[in-house]
């Protein structure tokens, strides 16, 4: 088959099915920046000492409650609620490290997530029976922050920031 380059109604739809492609690897969903902290709540105090008597039944030292890990927690809580997704990376372009460094969280750090509990007790419990959010409750961190918060439909979205 031959291509008939000279014809300019099949070079216009060509030319416009190349946009649609390259538009429809684009993600309508930004990554959204958390303006306001409506429906969240800091729950880095209650869940402090539940996951510092954790570290210490391992001989770890405790950790400390981190006002940038605190901040980083509760805006990812913010974000997961307002996409309705319980997801480290929400949106075209979103970055861990560059969310960590963008709250000066200390280095290194580590991230939990967790969707539907009712309470912090049922979040860290359920980070608990995870074996890879255990690890990171175990990690060489020094710092911890908690946060919930709730989305439109009335469902909570959990964060956990580990800092180093």
């Amino acid at each position: 088959m031959t291509l008939d380059r000279t014809n300019p109604s099949r070079r216009r739809f060509l030319a416009l099915s190349g946009m649609g492609l390259l538009l429809s690897g684009c993600s309508t969903t930004s990554v959204l920046a958390p303006t306001t902290a409506v429906g969240s709540s800091d729950a880095t105090a209650a869940a402090l000492p539940m996951v510092n008597t954790l570290r210490q039944s391992r001989g770890l030292s405790a950790l400390s409650i981190d006002k940038p890990a605190t901040e980083a927690a509760v805006a990812q809580a913010v974000r997961m609620a307002k996409a309705g997704e319980m997801k480290h990376l929400i949106g075209f372009g979103d970055n861990f490290g560059d969310r960590m460094k963008k709250n000066d969280v200390a280095l290194p750090a580590a991230e939990n997530i967790a969707s539907g509990q009712a309470s912090v007790d049922g979040a860290v419990d359920a980070w608990i029976k995870s074996p890879k959010h255990l690890a990171n409750m175990l990690g060489p961190y020094k710092g911890l922050g908690v946060a919930m918060a709730r989305a439109s439909d009335g469902r909570s979205y959990w964060a956990m920031v580990l800092s180093g």
